[in-house]
């Protein structure tokens, strides 16, 4: 266990500029840009990817699809669409999960050893920053508990407040075992 929080961090930065195997998008169904992370990683990858997503058919909520990553630092995107928040009654918190353990499948059937999550779903659609932090974080460690699949997990989180709840989250699984 202390093996997979020593690989997990936590930065305030742009996810565009991070030179790691892979970076996750929060992004829309279909696939085709908008706002948030999913437009500045579309702006910062080139006209190229969204040509490329044009022939994945959109992803469902929770499911993930990963392209190539293009003009970016990183070698792929891998692309989920985090569940709306609703108030919490409608599964979004398992949304949320199989979004982080769809991707990191992808990663582990890519081989990939370093992969870079923004906090998903947390800006337009409106899931709770704290709630999220701790499945996103949740999420990573188990799936690399139950994968045998080790890999360095880095929180790209763009705001002050993103970026301290992460950080409070992680020290507190850390704390949980000294």
């Amino acid at each position: 266990m202390k093996t997979i929080l020593g690989n997990i961090n936590v930065k305030k930065g742009d996810i565009t500029k991070e030179p790691c195997d892979a970076i996750v998008n929060a992004a829309a169904p279909a696939l085709l840009g908008g706002g948030g992370v999913d437009g500045a990683i579309h702006r910062a990858a080139g006209p190229e990817l969204l040509k490329e997503c044009r022939t994945l058919g959109g992803c469902k909520n929770g499911e993930a699809r990963i392209t190539g990553a293009y003009n970016l630092p990183s070698k792929y995107v891998i692309h989920t669409p985090g569940p709306v928040y609703r108030g919490g009654k409608e599964g979004e918190a398992e949304t949320l999960k199989n979004s982080y353990r769809n991707s990191l499948l992808l990663a582990k059937e890519k081989r990939i050893k370093s992969i870079a999550f923004p906090a998903i779903s947390t800006g337009v659609y409106g899931y709770p920053r704290n709630e999220a932090a701790e499945i996103a974080i949740n999420s990573v460690i188990d799936f690399m508990n139950k994968e045998k699949y080790i890999l360095k997990i880095i929180f790209i989180l763009f705001d002050d407040e993103s970026y301290n709840i992460y950080n409070i989250i992680l020290e507190g699984k850390k704390n949980e075992l000294s």
